[in-house]
């Protein structure tokens, strides 16, 4: 008689909605043990009683068969408890008091099966638009509540009718406890609509009354997993123009949805990492360079800019309009410019109902909006612009830390992050909180997150700039706060996230932040640990004259850089009177500010090179220089030092000198910043440095920064589970807040991650 064995295991990691109990049941039934398998707060228990071999075998064959979403970040082993059923079981999942701490899942791209099955004129699933199983489909934008179960999505109000019912209670189907499993008797419809909201038509119909008016020229409003989006046939220069005009969006690159890999590959020149990362469950936007020569897109898609942000069809409703289309749409955010992304039918009817032409909606309700996911592929690796459909919520390891603590994050790119069980939770992209609609959409955030996992927010970690929204939402909070120093917070997320302690030297390049002498910071060398910094070096300050219109406007930043070095030269597009009205506030200092700032540098250059003077979205100045210096190499520009301070004064006399192509400017420039770094790098002699900051978007700086600074014989450090941009701040005050205190460090190495394709 063999001997006999009983055990509990309690998985932790992201084990609820990728098809891990239906693995488990399997398994477990092949080698006939008994017990059963359910969720709990925190991930997921099993009890095994049979063969002592048996169970050994159960354990190491289970990580060979989990779904290919799940991962496990750790087990442990206990007695089982009490008797154990004579088969193997699926249990209701476990309630519990505290945290509720399993890993979430993102929304999932329609996988293989799922699509040949909308595909097929046999199917009972034909043409549905909401097809899914436990490999693909909505979870986060329907989850209200953990464990991961039905009864809490907003699946719920969708009663499975009996053909779904048994898929879903067959151990051999694999939509077996799938959640959100539907179908065209029982599941979500779709409804078409004008612009005032009067339905026109229905199910399939309402499908192919999209395509038609889509072909037509029009604007169509179409809800998706997580929000609207605002789609126009993107070949159409008109329809693109009007769309722009209506939804108040002068010339900020619009994303396309295009119908297939090889329509992308038409367009747009693409590697086999990123067509990866377009083909992958999180299916995000990826921007592509254009392919040289190709037309048929309409100019405006991307005005000035060599690159696409292109996607591919992540749900049966996207696959199925573009198969009737057969062309690229573009598919920006359903919201008017800097509001969040609309996910109510009625909200969308009424914000949206001066933009499109026609809605197509449909009944299952939205919990939280996702924004679409924006990467790029840099030196092998992804660059994340924006974490949202796809790619969130992010569930990284955090030992030690109490539950209950928030990051609020920074002002532009904002996201916010709580602890719980032991890992910070980051949300999706909230937006920046310029406008009151993106502030109570964080307030929002703050308490779904909590909510979610069950939370008391018992701490704060807040941005130092107090006149940031999330400062003071966090001040707002009845609990203790502390504040990490923007730029530290930005070195902190890129070691938190390589599991570095330190020190380093961390590079920390952006736009603007509130440093600790009182003026913006912006180009800063910090070395220092995950706790701590001091600032070692930094770009040589020059004036602002306006503070934020400065961010708007590359042509100040231009003046600024000018008269700090001395120069009488007029700055280009800038008329005489304006002239004098900004010469007359450097002299005075009324309304003036000083920074040190790489990305009001960047923009002083691209005003210079003619590029860009007055800006209608954010980074577009910086975007176009990136463009301009193209990929060929070249030779930095002369620098110097003031104390510790980058002089940039030599490269900016050497680029008004004439006798170059502005391409070969801009290129040099690059160049140039670059060897800044080593430069610092060799005077500070640490061996790792780190890179971030939102300038480490631009591929051309961040790829020349990893190069180099790998030639000279240090260890670099990147950014490739989160953003370099302030999306990353959250983390970062996590993790300087945990190190003040002697928490144990992150231990990051995308567990909790959408697998990366190669």
């Amino acid at each position: 008689m063999p001997e006999e064995t009983s055990i509990l295991l309690r998985l932790r990691g992201r084990v609820q909605g990728v098809g891990f109990r239906p693995v488990v049941f399997r398994l477990a039934h092949e080698l006939g043990l008994r017990g059963w398998v359910r969720n709990d707060p925190a991930g997921a228990e099993v009890a095994l009683g049979g063969p002592l071999g048996a169970v050994a075998r159960f354990r190491a064959d289970l990580p060979g068969r989990l779904p290919a979403a799940a991962d496990i970040q750790s087990v442990e082993e206990r007695p089982a408890p009490g008797d154990l059923p004579a088969g193997f079981e699926i249990r209701l999942s476990a309630g519990a008091d505290g945290a509720r701490v399993a890993g979430i899942l993102p929304d999932l791209a329609t996988c293989p099966d799922c699509l040949r099955e909308i595909l097929d004129p046999t199917d009972r699933r034909y043409r549905y638009p909401f097809a899914n199983c436990t490999h693909c489909g909505p979870r986060f934008s329907i989850l209200e509540a953990l464990p991961y179960d039905r009864a809490h999505t907003t699946m719920k109000a969708f009663r499975m009718c009996p053909a779904c019912e048994a898929e879903y209670r067959d151990p051999r189907n694999r939509r077996f406890h799938a959640q959100p499993n539907a179908c065209p008797v029982c599941g979500p419809q779709l409804t078409w609509t004008d612009a005032r909201g009067a339905a026109l038509a229905a199910r399939d119909d309402a499908l192919r009354a999209a395509a038609d008016a889509l072909k037509n020229g029009q604007i169509v409003a179409v809800k998706g997993i997580g929000g609207f989006h605002l789609m126009a046939d993107a070949r159409d220069a008109a329809a693109v123009r009007r769309l722009r005009e209506r939804k108040q969006r002068d010339e900020k690159p619009f994303a396309l949805l295009f119908p297939s890999r090889d329509a992308v590959a038409e367009a747009c020149d693409l590697s086999e990492a990123e067509a990866a990362w377009l083909e992958s469950p999180a299916a995000p936007i990826v921007l592509l360079r254009k392919r040289a020569g190709r037309r048929g897109l309409a100019e405006a898609v991307a005005p000035g800019l060599p690159w696409i942000g292109a996607m591919l069809p992540y749900t049966p409703l996207h696959h199925l309009l573009m198969r009737d289309l057969g062309f690229p749409v573009v598919a920006t955010s359903g919201n008017r410019t800097d509001e969040p992304i609309c996910t109510d039918n009625d909200e969308a009817q009424a914000r949206l109902g001066s933009i499109a032409d026609f809605f197509l909606r449909h009944d299952r309700p939205i919990v939280r909006p996702m924004d679409d996911s924006v990467m790029a592929v840099c030196e092998g690796g992804p660059v994340w612009m924006r974490r949202g459909r796809g790619m969130a919520p992010c569930t990284l390891p955090l030992p030690g830390v109490p539950d209950g603590w928030l990051a609020a994050g920074a002002q532009m790119k904002s996201t916010v992050a709580v602890t719980a069980g032991g890992n910070a939770v980051m949300s999706s992209h909230i937006g920046d909180l310029d406008h009151e609609g993106a502030v109570r959409l964080w307030r929002r955030t703050v308490d779904d997150l909590a909510g979610l996992h069950g939370l008391d927010v018992v701490r704060a970690v807040a941005d130092f700039h107090p006149d940031y929204a999330s400062t003071r939402g966090a001040a707002a909070l009845p609990v203790p706060v502390e504040s990490v120093l923007h730029h530290h917070a930005h070195i902190a997320a890129c070691m938190a996230e390589n599991g570095l302690d330190g020190p380093v030297l961390g590079i920390a390049w952006d736009g603007t932040g509130m440093g600790d002498d009182g003026t913006v910071w912006g180009g800063e060398f910090l070395a220092g640990t995950r706790a701590d910094s001091r600032r070692v070096a930094w770009l040589r300050p020059f004036p602002l004259a306006g503070g934020d219109a400065a961010a708007r406007e590359p042509r100040r930043s231009a003046l600024g850089v000018l008269r700090e070095m001395g120069s009488a030269h007029p700055p280009p597009g800038c008329s005489p009177a304006e002239l004098a009205v900004l010469d007359g506030m450097l002299r005075s200092g009324l309304n003036v500010v000083r920074t040190s700032s790489a990305g009001r540098l960047f923009d002083a250059a691209a005003s210079l090179l003619g590029v860009c003077q007055v800006m209608s979205h954010e980074g577009q100045a910086a975007m176009r220089l990136e463009a301009l210096a193209g990929e060929d190499e070249a030779e930095p520009y002369p620098f110097g030092w003031i104390g510790d301070a980058l002089d940039w004064a030599p490269m900016i006399a050497a680029m008004l000198a004439g006798g170059e192509t502005p391409a070969r400017v801009a290129a040099r420039f690059h160049a140039t910043l670059v060897e800044m770094m080593a430069a610092v790098a060799r005077r500070t002699g640490l061996a790792d440095v780190c890179l971030s900051g939102g300038c480490f978007q631009n591929r051309r700086l961040l790829a020349g920064a990893l190069r180099r600074l790998a030639a000279d014989g240090f260890r670099v450090w990147r950014h490739r589970e989160i953003p370099p941009n302030d999306a990353g701040i959250a983390l970062g005050q996590l993790a300087a807040a945990a190190a003040r205190r002697g928490v144990a460090g992150l231990a990051i190495g995308g567990a909790d991650m959408i697998e990366c394709p190669p």
